[in-house]
This record gives C-alpha cells, sequence and structure tokens, in this order.
C-alpha cells in the first residue's frame, strides 16, 4: 500500500509518500525539509512497525512549532494505519 501525507505548513517538508507492507514499513520518501534528517529518519523507520514508529515519533517538536518533520511523519503512520484496518 502506498499513502501520500501532506504535512502541515508549520514544518519544512511538503509532502511524505509511505509505502507499507500491512503494519512494516517498507520505504519513506520525505520530500523537501533538511535532507540529513529525513532522509536519517526515513532510513531508520524502514522495516520497522508502524505502531513502534509512531511510539518513538509522536510529539517530537522542532523549535516552537509545535510539530516537527518526525512528529508529522507519526501522524501520517496514524493515517496510513487507519485505512489499513478499513
Amino acid at each position: 500500500m502506498e499513502y501520500r501525507y501532506i504535512p502541515s505548513n508549520r514544518v519544512c517538508s511538503q509532502e511524505m509518500i509511505i509505502k507499507l507492507d500491512g503494519d512494516i514499513i517498507k520505504e519513506v520518501t520525505i520530500v523537501g525539509g533538511c535532507a540529513g534528517n529525513t532522509v536519517g529518519v526515513s532510513n531508520l523507520v524502514k522495516g520497522m512497525k508502524i505502531d513502534e514508529a509512531i511510539k518513538r515519533l509522536k510529539g517530537i517538536p522542532c523549535g516552537v512549532k509545535g510539530t516537527s518533520c518526525p512528529d508529522q511523519l507519526a501522524i501520517a503512520l496514524e493515517e496510513a494505519a487507519s485505512k489499513l484496518l478499513k
């Protein structure tokens, strides 16, 4: 399954493309944002179960924004997971 997510305009990334195999994250592509951070996060979650990635990324802030690219990825994964259950 492929899921596309448009992050909050409070972060630098513009789109997140998530490829899943059941509840396993196969690949994440983050368009925009700080390349070192977004590529790093994408590589770290590859092969991880969705729930574990959400647990690790949810609520991470970036400065005073109240969210971050990792937090937005957690939100995207929550949305993708809810689609899997349908």
